[in-house]
């Protein structure tokens, strides 16, 4: 599952992959606040999470995503 995830994840652009990364602990990646990945681009707590929900929405309606979900 983790190799499905990995390349589900790599449909987005580099930097909304990490943010991903970041925001969920992905890959022994430590978690990160939403704030302090907003801080870290220079955008408000609002906007960092549009980009999250806008990431997620994408990666739901791929056919990767469509096929890891009949694994689950």
């Amino acid at each position: 599952m983790e190799h499905y995830t990995e390349h589900l994840l790599h449909l987005l652009a580099y930097d909304t992959e990490n943010v991903l990364k970041q925001y969920y602990g992905l890959f022994d990646t430590p978690v990160t606040s939403l704030e302090d990945l907003a801080y870290k681009r220079r955008i408000s707590p609002e906007v960092m999470r549009s980009v999250i929900d806008k990431a997620l929405r994408t990666l739901a309606i791929t056919p990767e995503w469509q096929m890891m979900k009949q694994l689950i």
